[in-house]
C-alpha cells in the first residue's frame, strides 16, 4: 500500500512538473508575442502565430521529461535540502535549454517549420527561465505545506532505533538536527550485552533491549524500526525481523557493513533474490543513456564539420612525413580494463615505439606514464597537431563504436595499467574519454598523482551537467594549447 501511494505521488508530481513546463511554453509565447510588442513596439516586431510554435511543445516536454526522470528527484524529499533541489532544477533548466538549442541545429527546425526564417531565440530562453521559476515555486510551496502540516503534528513517522553504537548516535543526531524531515525518535533499544554505563547519553530515552522490542512496539506507536547493529548481530535478528514484518512495521537496516568505503549502495532483485550492490561508479541508466546519446550526436556533428580539416591533415601527413601511415593505432584499456584499438593521426616518425626505451631518462612524469615535452620522435607537423589536439580527431570513431566517450578519463596503455597501485585502477571504472578534468586543468603541466585524483573526482561527482561543463571548457583549453606536449 505504501509503495503504491509513493508511486501515485511520484506520478502526480511528475505530471505537475510537465504541466508547469507546458505553462512556461505558453507564458513565454504570451510575453514575446503580446506583452513585449506592446511595451516596446519599436524593438519587438510582430510574432508568428501560436500554431507555428505548437509543434515544438512535444519536443520540449520530451526533453524536460527525460531530464526530470534522469535527475532522480522523484523520491522521498524528507532528507533532501531545499538548496540542493533548487540547484538541481536550475541544472535541469540549463541542460534543457542546451539540448533544445542543439535540437534546433541538428534537426534544422527553423528550416523545416519556418522555411528558413528563425524561431525567436529570446522565446526559447524564456521557456527555460519560466519553467525553472514555476517549478522552483512549486517545490517551495510543497516544502512549505509539508513543514506546516508537520508542525501541526501530522505526517510524522515515529522511529525506534535499535542499537547504541556510533552509527546509532550519528543517525539520531541527523534526525534531531533536521526536524523538517518528519521523523520523531520514540527511543532506543540496546544490545543485551551492553551495560548502562556503556550507553551514550545521546541514546535516550532507552526503552529496553533487543529482547524488549516486541513489547515496545505493542506499547508505543512505532512506524519505523531502524537497526544500527554490527554484521555479526544480523543473523541473530531474523526472528525479530519476521515478527516486525508480520505486524506491518517498516524495518530498515543501517548497512554500514564496510565503514571505510565510500561506495554508493542500492538494492536489486534477481528472480526474487535481493542483492545489496556497492558501486563507486555511476550506474543510473537514464543519465548514462543521455551521455551515450550526446556522444553519438556530437561525434557525428563534429566529424561532419571537421571533415575538410581531416582531409587536409591526412594529405599533409602523407606529404610531409615521406609517406607511411596516416593513422597510428595503439591498444588501450577501456571500461574495467577492456582492451580496444585507439586511433590517432600519426605525429611521430616511423618506429617511434621501438625508440622509447632509449628516452626513458627524459621522462618528465612521475608514475607509470611516459611524457617528454620535447620528444625528439615527434615531427614538426605532429607537434602542431598535438598542440591543438588535432591528432585525436580519429578518436571520434572510437566514440561512435562505443569504446570511448566524449568525456571520461584518458585511456591508458596496458603496460601502464600493469604498474598501477590498487586504488589507481578505479579510474578504469568509467568509460575513457576524449577530454576530462585533466585536459582542462593543464594536461602535462600536472603530475600523475594529481591526474589520477582528478579522474577519481570526475567519477565520484559525475553528472550529464558536469560533462557539458567539461566540453565547454575544453574548447578554450585546446585552442590555447596550454599544457600540450
Amino acid at each position: 500500500m505504501l509503495k503504491e501511494q509513493a508511486r501515485l505521488l511520484t506520478a502526480t508530481i511528475f505530471t505537475v512538473d510537465l504541466a508547469l513546463t507546458a505553462l512556461a511554453f505558453f507564458l513565454a509565447f504570451w510575453v514575446r508575442a503580446t506583452a513585449l510588442p506592446k511595451l516596446m513596439p519599436e524593438t519587438f516586431q510582430p510574432f508568428y502565430p501560436l500554431s507555428t510554435y505548437l509543434p515544438l511543445l512535444p519536443l520540449i516536454l520530451v526533453i524536460w521529461g527525460v531530464l526530470f526522470l534522469a535527475s532522480d528527484r522523484y523520491r522521498s524529499h524528507r532528507t533532501v535540502m531545499l538548496l540542493d533541489e533548487a540547484l538541481e532544477i536550475i541544472r535541469i533548466s540549463a541542460t534543457g535549454l542546451a539540448v533544445l538549442a542543439l535540437a534546433f541545429y541538428v534537426l534544422q527546425l527553423d528550416e523545416r517549420l519556418l522555411g528558413g526564417d528563425q524561431f525567436s531565440r529570446l522565446w526559447v530562453l524564456m521557456v527555460s527561465v519560466f519553467a525553472c521559476l514555476l517549478i522552483l515555486t512549486e517545490k517551495l510551496a510543497l516544502r512549505t505545506l509539508s513543514r506546516y502540516v508537520r508542525s501541526r503534528g501530522f505526517n510524522y513517522r515515529t522511529v525506534l532505533i535499535v542499537g547504541t553504537n556510533a552509527a546509532a548516535v550519528a543517525l539520531a543526531d541527523s534526525i534531531r538536527n533536521h526536524r523538517y524531515w518528519g521523523f520523531r525518535i520514540v527511543g532506543f533499544a540496546s544490545h543485551p550485552s551492553r551495560s548502562d554505563a556503556e550507553i551514550p547519553e545521546e541514546c535516550q530515552p532507552l526503552l529496553g533491549t533487543l529482547d524488549d522490542i516486541p513489547r515496545i512496539v505493542e506499547e508505543t506507536v512505532v512506524d519505523d524500526v531502524v537497526f544500527c547493529v554490527s554484521r555479526r548481530d544480523l543473523d541473530r535478528m531474523e526472528d525479530l525481523f519476521l515478527a516486525l514484518h508480520e505486524q506491518g512495521i517498516r524495518t530498515r537496516f543501517a548497512l554500514n557493513l564496510f565503514p571505510h568505503t565510500k561506495a554508493k549502495t542500492r538494492m536489486e532483485d534477481v528472480d526474487g533474490l535481493p542483492l545489496l550492490t556497492f558501486s563507486t561508479a555511476p550506474e543510473r541508466l537514464v543519465p548514462l543513456a543521455m551521455k551515450r546519446t550526446l556522444d553519438v550526436l556530437l561525434s557525428i556533428l563534429v566529424a561532419v564539420l571537421a571533415l575538410p580539416v581531416v582531409l587536409v591533415i591526412a594529405v599533409a601527413i602523407k606529404l610531409s612525413q615521406g609517406g607511411g601511415r596516416i593513422l597510428y593505432k595503439q591498444t588501450r584499456c577501456g571500461l574495467n580494463g577492456r582492451r580496444f584499438t585507439l586511433y590517432k593521426f600519426r605525429t611521430m616518425i616511423e618506429g617511434a615505439e621501438e625508440r622509447q626505451k632509449d628516452l626513458l631518462h627524459l621522462n618528465e612524469m612521475n608514475g607509470p606514464v611516459f611524457k617528454v615535452r620535447e620528444d625528439p620522435r615527434v615531427t614538426p607537423l605532429g607537434r602542431f597537431l598535438r598542440r591543438f589536439s588535432l591528432d585525436e580527431l580519429p578518436q571520434l570513431w572510437n566514440v561512435l563504436r562505443g569504446d570511448m566517450s566524449l568525456v571520461g578519463p584518458r585511456p591508458p596503455i596496458p603496460d601502464e595499467v600493469a604498474k598501477y597501485q590498487r586504488w589507481q585502477r578505479r579510474r578504469l571504472s568509467m568509460k575513457p574519454g576524449l577530454t576530462c578534468l585533466w585536459q582542462i586543468s593543464g594536461r602535462n603541466q600536472i603530475d600523475f598523482d594529481r591526474w589520477i585524483h582528478l579522474d577519481l573526482e570526475y567519477i565520484d561527482t559525475w553528472s550529464p551537467w558536469l560533462d557539458m561543463k567539461i566540453l565547454l571548457k575544453t574548447v578554450p583549453a585546446v585552442l590555447s594549447g596550454r599544457g600540450a606536449s
